[in-house]
């Protein structure tokens, strides 16, 4: 049986926004976020992480302090908002609402002009998620990475359409952690344990 906790990075600089492959630094709230959310009972056995600075700069010093082996790996990285990189809901409201309302409603169909398609995002975080499965079997791995890859993984676990995944409200320095086994076919099982 294999333990998987998905935190969350904490609060960025910059504010709210379309962030998706901007790499803004965190604040230092931000980082006693995440502090707060790995200060439990668990013993990791490995870190992997976004590659991006508001996942990776934590990731390090966590994996360091730990002695534990870290990994980077890019599949983990937010999805791409297009031109709506850097750019807050108000911002687009103001050029065209109605794309945004689209995008919230069904983002299956409507990704941001020049974005990733969700199904293609849906597509890399489930083969990154896959890896580990099967890589780390047995492990207790924290993942470091971004609010929509732990979207897509909980509607993949809770066997939700990944177009409702704007439903699901992931916090800065959320950490969910699930138990993860394998049935007589050996397809793994996820089991949602905690929500921190």
């Amino acid at each position: 049986m294999s333990l998987l906790g998905l935190l969350r990075h904490g609060e960025v600089q910059g504010g709210e926004c379309f962030r998706g492959h901007t790499d803004d630094p965190l604040t230092d709230i931000g980082l006693e976020q995440m502090k707060a959310a790995t200060n439990g009972d668990y013993h990791w056995d490995r870190v992997i992480t976004s590659p991006l600075e508001r996942c990776a700069s934590f990731a390090r010093t966590f994996a360091m302090q730990h002695s534990l082996p870290l990994t980077f790996d890019d599949r983990l990285k937010e999805m791409y908002f297009g031109t709506w990189e850097g750019c807050t809901a108000s911002e687009i409201i103001d050029e065209d609402p109605n794309l945004l309302t689209k995008f919230w409603t069904d983002p299956d169909k409507h990704s941001p002009p020049y974005g990733e398609p969700l199904s293609i995002f849906q597509a890399r975080v489930l083969d990154a998620w896959n890896n580990v499965l099967y890589y780390h079997a047995g492990q207790r791995v924290l993942i470091v990475t971004h609010g929509g890859v732990i979207r897509v993984v909980l509607c993949h676990v809770q066997q939700r359409p990944v177009g409702k995944l704007l439903e699901i409200e992931v916090k800065h320095g959320a950490l969910y952690t699930m138990r993860v086994s394998v049935d007589a076919k050996q397809i793994p099982i996820a089991e949602l344990i905690t929500q921190v």
